[in-house]
């Protein structure tokens, strides 16, 4: 088992001096050079209009241009290069896993992906030019896997097919803008059938009142079900799922059967987390291994935590963090059984 750690951000103030802020960060850490290698050359091609970019992200997320700029201030780069980076609208996204179950008033997500991909932060930020204080895992720095805002909204995505892609925002960016600006269920939906989409992906909403559903998200479609279980296919929009959905399936029977058996929040955590339970992924080398668990509760605004399997979750009092006070957490640390690095903690 390797040691692994996720950073723990905490900021309050304007977008551009958050971005700014996290710019200076980034100068020090593996994640932008690994990610350069990771991409190599390609991702200069999917730089094919910068204006339209621009025009895209300052219509439907202003105050993420502003992080955009402070990011492109902090790192010294062009605003070329820094949408490319940051902007949420180009840059490919690879295949991956994930499971989501939720009860009334919890939601339960395993985020699988590939440890190469991986960034290792986890951010609560309050901003104080506009938008709801978020706290959750970031990916390509500006986006958000999954979270919860002060609302009592959660959010969590699962990937369904890159086939078919269209311009448009990818999820992590969409997950940023669905946390930020939406305050229930409602909001959320009217942004996912309002924005344009890159790719295919399910979003699993929860808010304060109870509802959960799933929107299911295509380039060319949204459509919304009542649901509490989501895994890496589409119930409604068939015609976008991938040729392989065996696995997806099995994951979602084991939630639904435990879905029918109990309600529990811990017993759900406990279900996605153990090794034992069938639902949490060592498929690593496929981009499809789990990489957290996390928990988010609307009500109370608690959220739980944890690196690899088989663990206890950290913890966290968002509202006391949201009315002022300060988490003292300053790093996650877990384990997870791969040879592969991460993306955060050495060079590729």
């Amino acid at each position: 088992m390797k040691p692994i750690y996720t950073d723990v951000i905490q900021f309050r103030g304007s977008h551009y001096d958050f971005g700014y802020m996290q710019g200076l960060k980034l100068k020090d850490s593996f994640i932008l050079p690994n990610r350069r290698k990771q991409f190599g050359t390609s991702n200069r091609h999917l730089m094919i209009n910068e204006k339209e970019a621009r025009d895209m992200l300052l219509t439907y997320a202003p105050r993420i241009w502003e992080e955009i700029n402070g990011l492109a201030d902090a790192l010294g780069w062009n605003m070329h290069d820094a949408i490319r980076e940051f902007g949420g609208y180009y840059l490919e996204y690879t295949r991956s896993g994930c499971s989501i179950l939720t009860g009334t008033d919890f939601m339960v997500r395993n985020y699988d992906s590939s440890p190469q991909g991986y960034e290792g932060r986890f951010a609560l930020y309050q901003p104080t030019d506009g938008g709801y204080a978020t706290i959750g895992p970031t990916m390509q720095i500006t986006g958000r896997t999954d979270g919860l805002n002060e609302k009592g909204l959660s959010m969590g995505y699962n990937f369904i097919n890159r086939r078919n892609s269209e311009d448009g925002f990818i999820c992590n960016m969409i997950g940023r803008l669905i946390l930020e600006n939406c305050t229930d269920v409602g909001e959320a939906i009217e942004l996912l059938e309002e924005l344009p989409h890159r790719r295919s992906f399910s979003y699993v909403l929860l808010d304060r009142s109870g509802r959960s559903v799933v929107v299911e998200a295509s380039p060319r479609s949204v459509v919304v079900r009542e649901a509490s279980v989501s895994t890496n296919h589409f119930e409604l929009l068939t015609e976008e799922n991938r040729y392989q959905s065996d696995d997806s399936k099995r994951r979602e029977q084991a939630l639904l059967t435990h879905k029918n058996q109990t309600d529990d929040a811990y017993s759900a955590f406990r279900l996605l987390n153990d090794l034992d339970s069938g639902v949490f992924s060592m498929k690593y080398s496929t981009a499809s291994g789990t990489l957290h668990t996390a928990s988010y509760f609307p009500h109370s605004l608690e959220v739980g935590f944890a690196l690899g399997p088989d663990r206890l979750p950290l913890m966290m009092d968002f509202q006391k963090w949201v009315d002022g006070e300060r988490l003292y957490a300053k790093r996650i640390n877990g384990k997870i059984d791969t040879h592969l690095p991460f993306a955060h903690m050495s060079e590729m």
